[in-house]
Parts: C-alpha cells; structure tokens; sequence
C-alpha cells in the first residue's frame, strides 16, 4: 500500500540544532529531542508521563475536565523543554483520544492557546506508519512476511510488511493495516473494572479477549495466508510488550537497553499474560516494573497480546521501546534532507545557467 521514503545520512540543518517529536496518546504524553548523527540520532532531551488522557472517554464520548487538566499540565513541561533547546523543527500529534473525543478540537486549541504546541490529529493510517518507521530496525532477521504492531492507550495499529530482512537505509512495504479502537485504556474502561474473584477475573479477561478479537476478524482473514508461513516475524512496540518482556527477564526495574530489541518466545509471553490476567490489582501494582499505574491497565494489554499472537502465531516477539517519536523524528530530519539536497540541486543549475 505505501513505500516509505528511504532516511539516507542524515545531515540536515546546523551543528548544536536539534529536532523535536510529541506523541500525545490515550495514556501517555512523550517527548523526544534529538540531533542527526549520521545515519541515526541522539536524545537529548526525553520526557514521559501518565496522563490519562482518554479515562472514561469509552462511556462518556468526552474528555474529561481532570483529564484535559492532566494533560496540560505535562505540555506545560514539553513546551517548557521545547523553548530550552535549540530546536529547528518539531512535530507535535495526538492520536485516538483527540480522534474519538467529541471535544477533541476544542481541547487541540486550548493546547495551542495555553502553551503554544499545535497538536496534529493524524489518522489511524499515519499513526501505523509512523510506528513503522520508528522501529522497523528491530524486526527479526528473516525471509518470510513480518507484522509490527503499536497497542496504545486508545487504539491498536497492526501493519503487514513485506518480507525481507531489515535495513537500516529502508523502511519496509506496508502490504496491509488494521486499527481497531481498542487499547488498553478503552478496553479497560468498556469492560469494567470490577475484579472481585478469580472467576469474576478470568470472565473479564476472557470478555476482552472476546471484544478484541471480532474487531481483527476482518484482518485476521485477510493475512491468514501470509500468517501461514513458516517463517513469520512479528515485533511489537508498547507498553503492554515492554512491560512484559521486562517481567520475563525478572528486572527489579525497567532497563530500556535491556528491552529494547529484545526477542522473546511467544509462549512466556502468554504464560505472563495469563499470570497476570488472575491477579488482583494489589499483586500486579506490587511487581516490578508494573506499578499503580499499569496496574489495572496491563490486564487490557494482555488481552490484546495475545489476540494478535492468535492471528500471527509467530514461534518469537521482538520488543521494541520505540516507535511514533522516533519515526515523527526521522519523518523530519528525512524531509529536511531531501529539502536541502533539492536546494542543492537547483543553485547548481542556476550557476551552470549562468556560466553557459
């Protein structure tokens, strides 16, 4: 369906200028500066936080009054880092919170209004393709097709690729993309919270499941054939995917050069999510890496996991801490270099005008 444009070296702007991307999402507000540094880009400035942006956006239709308040409060702190770096470009977004929200414009203009970020609301699509572009790098070598997939606070994005292995030069083919309006936020949210009893647990998880899986019927029918190969790959990139390969390697806390790019085995990352699924809160919020705040969140991400694992049985799941920053990142810095090169190319034409 769509060819990403190749990043190339990139070396575009002035030495010190750097480059900025906000991701505004269901559950989280992140942002990332960097600088080019040759074929990749270095951090320089990070910043996440748990919003919650889209709590009770499922029932309601609207983001809420505490929410919005949340969420302001944290682009506070990003415009804050914005104007103290040297900053040639950035790209804010926001995804299925402000794009389900009835209110969701009028929230982008308070943004704007109160802290000077232009929020972009970009489609589902945009949203797959970015994610793709951020963490392509981390597929697992292999001949055989490959599904990337982004479980957010709102929605979650499942992208076929081509096959092929990766390279760092190329962004691979989208052959086919899905976005279902589950995340962890809004299935937890349509669900319910109630978790009185193993029983009572087992049947909400088993409703979630349920939920997720008739929205990917659709797609799961169309990549059936592609998910019969012997070869199949499949990475992952969210918080659901870190969270767990975190807990598969027994961290006493998160370590994002031990994750990222980490391959996992399909069946310990059921087994987790079935461990999970029976806890009550109390026992998840008290295991590392998890917390209060993933706590009655990871249950939905679980469901969610494993529905996909059901439709691209892969034998191994690649985990990826990256994902729409880094690829609204190297959006621009790829934009910029095409830009600088067709300048280039126009003042030599115009000088051999001259000369002629």
């Amino acid at each position: 369906m769509h060819d990403l444009d190749a990043i190339g070296t990139l070396r575009p702007g002035h030495p010190g200028e750097a480059y900025a991307a906000l991701d505004l999402g269901t559950n989280n507000c992140r942002l990332l500066i960097a600088r080019p540094s040759g074929r990749d880009f270095t951090v320089i400035d990070a910043f996440s936080r748990v919003v919650k942006l889209g709590e009770g956006l499922a029932t309601s239709g609207q983001l809420s009054d505490k929410a919005m308040d949340r969420t302001l409060a944290a682009l506070t702190i990003c415009a804050e880092k914005l104007q103290r770096r040297n900053v040639r470009l950035a790209r804010s977004v926001a995804t299925e919170a402000c794009r389900r929200a009835a209110n969701g414009f009028d929230f982008i203009e308070r943004v704007r209004r109160e802290t000077g970020i232009a929020l972009d609301i970009i489609s589902a699509e945009e949203e797959a393709r970015l994610a793709v572009l951020g963490c392509h790098i981390l597929l697992e070598a292999g001949d055989g097709p490959a599904m990337i997939f982004d479980i957010g606070g709102g929605s979650t994005e499942l992208v076929l690729v081509e096959a092929g292995g990766p390279e760092a030069s190329r962004v691979p083919r989208i052959l086919d993309w899905q976005s279902v309006p589950w995340g962890v936020v809004s299935l937890t949210d349509t669900v319910g919270r109630s978790e009185e009893g193993e029983t009572a647990r087992l049947a909400r998880y088993t409703q979630m499941r349920k939920l997720v899986s008739d929205s990917f019927a659709p797609f799961a029918a169309r990549v059936s054939e592609a998910a019969g190969h012997e070869d199949i790959r499949l990475l992952g990139t969210s918080g659901t995917v870190t969270t767990l390969a975190s807990l598969y390697l027994e961290l006493p806390s998160y370590d994002r050069k031990a994750v990222d790019g980490l391959i996992v085995p399909a069946p310990a990352m059921r087994d987790i999510s079935a461990r999970l699924s029976v806890m009550t809160p109390y026992e998840r919020s008290n295991l590392p890496c998890i917390g209060q705040d993933r706590a009655d969140l990871v249950v939905a991400g679980c469901a969610i996991l494993e529905t996909i694992l059901d439709l691209w049985p892969a034998r191994r799941l690649g985990v990826a801490d990256r994902g729409i920053r880094e690829g609204i990142l190297r959006s621009l810095m790829a934009a910029e270099l095409r830009s600088e090169s067709s300048l280039r190319a126009l003042q030599q034409q115009r000088s051999g005008g001259a000369t002629s």
